[in-house]
């Protein structure tokens, strides 16, 4: 198969630290899942990105300012990986499309943070997937599941194991927001994933076994088909 990881920032952090701990364990499965499958990687900014927003925020800077600080920290995030990933990995993370494509030409896995202003880094990983005609686009991120509402702030938001593209994208354009406030996956992503027929997965990256799971299409977290199976 062929496979993009996208890779929520928080997932990198414990208690406010980089934790390479998880970040090595990650890169020992990803070498796994890639002596079977070809696999490229997409890495946020997370937490650390929304602190430097808000900062940038409290001192009046531009929308478009403020989405330039989350890409340079998402990209600051992606040669975590790639560090840990050693020679499996192409040695920087492209800084375009264009750089993008010639990467994912090399042979190497390609780890890629944010790439334009006012694009989230969920949208370049649906592009990636969609370059590289990939079967599955894996998001790892702080939630175990997909929910009816925001689990931080309802607690009565249900989980959601399995959901069809278009209930998803409705879902999402109530959370729609500015520079870093992405908070599940954005329009312009997921309508990529749609016109491209990706199947979409969410997992919590508490445990990286995950990515194994969902790579073997075993039950966990929740999957955005085109068509609910019967």
């Amino acid at each position: 198969m062929k496979i993009v990881l996208k890779f929520g920032g928080s997932v990198l952090f414990e208690d406010e630290r980089i934790n390479t701990r998880i970040i090595k364990r990650y890169a020992y499965l990803i070498d796994q899942i890639s002596q079977k499958h070809e696999v490229n990687i997409v890495v946020g900014g997370g937490e650390l990105a929304r602190k430097y927003i808000e900062a940038l925020d409290n001192l009046g800077a531009p929308e478009s300012f403020k989405d330039l600080m989350g890409i340079e920290i998402s990209r600051i995030n992606a040669q975590l990986f790639i560090t840990a990933l050693k020679d499996l990995a192409y040695p920087v993370p492209p800084k375009n499309f264009d750089e993008v494509i010639r990467a994912l030409n090399s042979g190497k896995i390609v780890v890629c943070g944010g790439l334009i202003p006012g694009q989230s880094t969920n949208a370049v990983a649906s592009f990636i997937a969609e370059q590289m005609g990939a079967d599955q686009l894996i998001n790892i991120t702080d939630v175990d599941y997909v929910y009816t509402d925001d689990p931080k702030l309802n607690p009565e938001a249900k989980p959601i194991e399995e959901m069809k593209v278009d209930d998803f994208i409705d879902l999402i354009m109530k959370n729609t927001g500015n520079a870093g406030t992405y908070k599940l996956f954005d329009v312009t992503a997921a309508q990529i994933i749609r016109r491209s027929r990706i199947l979409l997965k969410f997992v919590s990256g508490k445990d990286p076994e995950n990515i194994l799971k969902a790579v073997n299409n075993e039950k966990v977290g929740t999957i955005i088909r085109h068509e609910l199976r019967r």
